[in-house]
């Protein structure tokens, strides 16, 4: 199967993660100040060519920083504030942003791999429907957020990973986009 069979439209939603899909991941570290937070290279060229293809557009986000302490809930709006503005100045768009501040070892149902930020979306767009939306992310916890759901999933690494809950390897966000207009 390859995308072109999924016959995307604007009927589709994409879900998106944040570190490593949108902006550089900090190895061992957490995005605590919008000076940290930097895009990765093509991702908002990226979001731009997305806005032309999905109907609905939102990032899920894991955001243990907060329940750990290490950031304030508002450091984390300011930061989003921020990547948003830059998102919309060249012309990308974001629907909505969800995040789980919850530690992993609290196993929140909001926390990825569960589905709780995926049924906060359809709760927020009604018209969502799971079996006709994408995750794209760069972790297996993401990859079995997209199954738990049962939504497409992509998976962004520069190495293409073999595994059943994967169902698209793409070596970037900005690959991604390209492979839907070809």
């Amino acid at each position: 199967m390859t995308l072109k069979d999924l016959h995307i439209d604007k009927s589709w939603t994409l879900f998106l993660d944040r570190d490593g899909v949108i902006n550089k991941k900090l190895e061992n570290d957490y995005v605590k100040h919008s000076t940290e937070f930097e895009f990765l290279d093509g991702a908002l060229n990226a979001l731009r060519i997305l806005d032309g293809i999905f109907g609905t557009i939102v990032i899920v986000t894991n955001q243990q920083s907060i329940g750990k302490k290490i950031i304030l809930p508002e450091d984390l709006e300011l930061i989003h504030r921020n990547m948003m503005y830059e998102i919309t100045f060249m012309k990308g768009r974001i629907d909505k942003i969800y995040h789980s501040p919850y530690l992993a070892a609290e196993n929140h149902p909001t926390r990825k791999p569960g589905i709780g930020m995926a049924l906060q979306a359809k709760q927020d767009f009604p018209h969502i429907d799971f079996e006709k939306s994408l995750i794209v992310g760069d972790s297996l916890s993401d990859m079995e957020f997209g199954r738990n759901a049962g939504m497409k999933t992509v998976y962004i690494s520069p190495e293409t990973k073999a595994d059943e809950r994967i169902d698209f390897n793409f070596r970037s966000l900005i690959y991604f986009a390209h492979s839907l207009t070809q």
